[in-house]
């Protein structure tokens, strides 16, 4: 799954993936094409809190927290890695949020409740940056204590429990050199970066900046991913040649999840 679906899953907002591109070195066990296998994911406990009271929607757990009308109209934000998101009440169950970068589609989403008010199903579709291509997700969720009363149906505070994406937001690859790597997925995210600690460009991401990385040895490579110079994730990555491990960390949310992905 791509950069910019890791992020924003936290919020609740593009709820795919939650993991980060892999490093590596020449002949290295980190070197070649992945898949991630979702239903073998870790995901974080913690869980998503938003709820929409008399009129205006309240993303508790995003950071910087998100209060917008839910008017259905574009909305200004800061801090994201969108800078509008519309959100409106399709009926008393469902709801449907539009986030956008200067006036390009990142993400569209309904999340709609069971009739028990116990499960919370989000549906994303997804924009890279750089591709024609979209990116589909379903996350499933489960509500942690009690439903809250007098607001809409979807507000509480929910776990994510399980995640479906796209092929071409589960696929990467990378090429190891001597002292770095490149890196490249489907939808059109990449970068080039040295394993000397320095920031190098990430192209193609809403979400990234930047990206950093460090040689732990032969099989682990720290990754340090920023937008404009704040630090929002952090993943280590342990490699045996057949698989890929990722604890990825939200440093913005403090969420941590792991994820494993197979040689192609």
């Amino acid at each position: 799954m791509n950069m910019t679906q890791r992020y924003s899953a936290c919020a609740l907002l593009v709820t795919a993936a939650l993991c980060a591109p892999a490093a590596s070195h020449a002949q290295s066990p980190f070197d070649g094409t992945w898949r991630i296998n979702l239903a073998q994911a870790k995901l974080s406990p913690k869980p998503n809190v938003f709820y929409i009271s008399q009129g205006w929607y309240h993303c508790v757990t995003c950071s910087p927290v998100v209060e917008v009308k839910a008017d259905g109209t574009d909305q200004p934000v800061t801090g994201q890695p969108y800078d509008t998101v519309s959100v409106k009440e399709v009926d008393a169950k469902t709801i449907a949020t539009t986030t956008k970068k200067a006036g390009q589609v990142i993400s569209e989403q309904t999340r709609t409740v069971s009739a028990d008010g116990k499960t919370l199903t989000v549906k994303t579709t997804s924009h890279p940056m750089n591709s024609n291509q979209t990116v589909t997700t379903e996350s499933t969720a489960k509500l942690v204590g009690m439903a809250p009363s007098g607001v809409h149906a979807t507000s509480g505070s929910w776990q994510i429990v399980k995640v479906k994406e796209s092929d071409n937001g589960l696929t990467e690859t990378y090429k190891t050199s001597a002292d770095g790597l490149t890196y490249s997925d489907p939808t059109g995210e990449s970068f080039t970066a040295k394993f000397d600690g320095t920031d190098a460009p990430v192209n193609g991401a809403y979400a990234y900046n930047t990206v950093s990385l460090k040689k732990v040895d032969a099989h682990t490579i720290e990754e340090t991913f920023k937008r404009d110079g704040t630090v929002v994730e952090v993943i280590k990555l342990t490699a045996n040649g057949k698989t890929v491990t990722r604890e990825v960390t939200n440093k913005l949310t403090d969420r941590t999840s792991t994820y494993t992905a197979t040689k192609q």
